[in-house]
């Protein structure tokens, strides 16, 4: 059954651990936390200062997604700071495979992405090493986005590359989920969901109730 993630990036920032508690407390086990450098996307979020903070706080499983150039150079203090996985992009990285093999070589999860634009193809030669693949369904950069329909092709699509090799990566879709299109996301085969506003915008409590009621029923 697919699991939810919620984005930090859509909390209160100024109520971020009283909002993380409450999501810990809806017996969730993943926290998506989207850094952005301002240079691969166009926003600049957070970085090292909010991951060991909230760590700090929080036993939740750390799902940090790093928008950001040659993450390669970051990779080390994140891990010392607190990810659990670490997901880099292959639109990035110089050499993707590299990062990714320096992030396993850290003990910790890997995982890919690819942007809406980018052809499943793209990441076909990492998919050994990945232990997730991330299909942003919106363009990266911004919350608050329409879902792009037809990613939800690829999700597919990396569904049966996954059965064809014998392969074990989890599948993952971050961008414009809510209850409108839950169900859609959940039968495309997608293992975790990343949510931000339909999570944190009003009662976190009741909104993540809500969602894991559709997945459940959805699966």
């Amino acid at each position: 059954m697919s699991r939810l993630a919620p984005s930090i990036l859509a909390a209160d920032f100024n109520r971020l651990g009283e909002q993380i508690k409450q999501v810990e407390q809806s017996g969730i086990e993943l926290l998506h936390i989207d850094v952005m450098d301002g240079m691969f996307v166009p926003s600049i979020s957070f970085g090292m200062p909010v991951v060991a903070s909230i760590r700090k706080e929080s036993s939740l499983f750390f799902d940090v997604h790093m928008m950001v150039q040659e993450p390669i150079r970051y990779i080390k203090e994140f891990i010392k700071l607190g990810a659990d996985l670490i997901t880099v992009h292959v639109e990035a990285c110089k050499d993707v495979a590299g990062t990714m093999q320096q992030i396993k070589a850290q003990n910790i999860k890997c995982g890919v992405s690819i942007n809406p634009e980018t052809p499943v193809k793209a990441v076909l030669p990492y998919l050994e090493l990945a232990d997730l693949v991330l299909v942003m369904s919106v363009r990266p950069g911004f919350g608050g986005q329409k879902l792009i329909t037809e990613t939800l092709d690829k999700v597919r699509k990396l569904a049966e590359i996954r059965n064809e090799r014998g392969l074990s990566y989890q599948l993952e879709v971050d961008g414009g989920v809510h209850l409108g299109n839950l169900r859609d996301v959940v039968s495309a085969g997608v293992d975790i969901i990343v949510a931000g506003t339909a999570v944190f915008d009003g009662n976190i409590t009741e909104n993540i109730r809500k969602v894991k009621e559709v997945i459940e029923d959805a699966s």
